[in-house]
Formats: C-alpha cells, sequence, structure tokens
C-alpha cells in the first residue's frame, strides 16, 4: 500500500518511499543516458545476483525446489491479473505451475539493482515464440526475493501478459 492512516493522517509508507526512490533514481539514469537498449546494465551487489539467479529458474532450471528456496517464507506477489500479495504457496499453484512450461526464456532489457531491491525489464519469449514484455519490483531481504510486483505492458503498446493476442 502506497498510503496508510497513521493517527487520522495518511502517510506514505516505506515501500512507496523506496520505490518512489527507484523510479526517480530509473528517471535520472534515463535522461542522463545511463540507459542502453541492448541488454541489460547492473550494478554491482547482491541485487544483480539474485535477479539472475531468479529469471535463469524459470529459463532453464525449471525447479520449485530451487525457486522455493530464493523465495522468503513470507514472500508475497502482485500483478494487475488479479494477484494482490498472494502467499508463496498461491504463487506456486497461481503463476509457477500454471506458466512454468509455457516459458522459454527471459531476456533481462534493464536492470536497476541495489542489495535491497531491483526493478527489472524483461522480454518473455514463451515456447511457441511469442514474446511479452513486464517491468517487476523486487524487493530482497537477506540474499533472498521478499516481494515481487509484476506490471504488465499496455494493450495498446507492446505486446503483454494482459494482450488478448497472447496464448
Amino acid at each position: 500500500m502506497l498510503l496508510a492512516r497513521l493517527h487520522g493522517r495518511m502517510v506514505v509508507t516505506k515501500d512507496a518511499k523506496l520505490r518512489r526512490t527507484f523510479l526517480g533514481a530509473c528517471a535520472l539514469m534515463g535522461a542522463a543516458g545511463a540507459v542502453r537498449s541492448s541488454r541489460a546494465e547492473v550494478d554491482e551487489g547482491l541485487g544483480p545476483e539474485i535477479v539472475r539467479r531468479w529469471y535463469k529458474l524459470w529459463d532453464t532450471t525449471k525447479d520449485w525446489h530451487q525457486a522455493d528456496l530464493l523465495l522468503t517464507d513470507d514472500f508475497t506477489f502482485t500483478s494487475a491479473a488479479g494477484d494482490d500479495h498472494i502467499s508463496k504457496t498461491q504463487f506456486k499453484a497461481n503463476c509457477w505451475d500454471t506458466q512454468i512450461n509455457h516459458i522459454k526464456r527471459f531476456d533481462l532489457l534493464q536492470v536497476f539493482s541495489n542489495d535491497n531491491a531491483a526493478f527489472v525489464m524483461y522480454d518473455c519469449i514463451t515456447s511457441n515464440s511469442r514474446s511479452l514484455r513486464n517491468v517487476e519490483f523486487l524487493q530482497f531481504k537477506d540474499g533472498r526475493i521478499k516481494s515481487i510486483e509484476c506490471y504488465f505492458g499496455a494493450k495498446s503498446s507492446f505486446p503483454s501478459a494482459v494482450s488478448k493476442r497472447q496464448e
């Protein structure tokens, strides 16, 4: 939640401040020409390694046990597809189990990361060679993924997970 009520007043939560800081940093980097359009530019630190491991699990490993170890016990997943801070168990049933065999690979286009969080833009190539583009905000805790918020591309732009044309 971006805003919370505290003593009758609306205040910005810590997560909202972190997200706003990252968005601002991403905008500044883009304006300064730091964003490259070819392959992902990744900062040093623990965050990029976690990001690479997570998407590699979907690409080649496809092993839930390894994914489970990379996610914290209190992991949550949120997306515009009706997933509102669902648990790790719900994520496995609703997302991993239903999608893992349809994903061929992830091409990481942009990664902005530190030890606590990362924004990742990727093209997902499906097993039937279609593609979709999403952006995900990952938060880390103790070297593991605490949460993922998935933002789908608009229906009228690049094909995305919400496009009717995607199968």
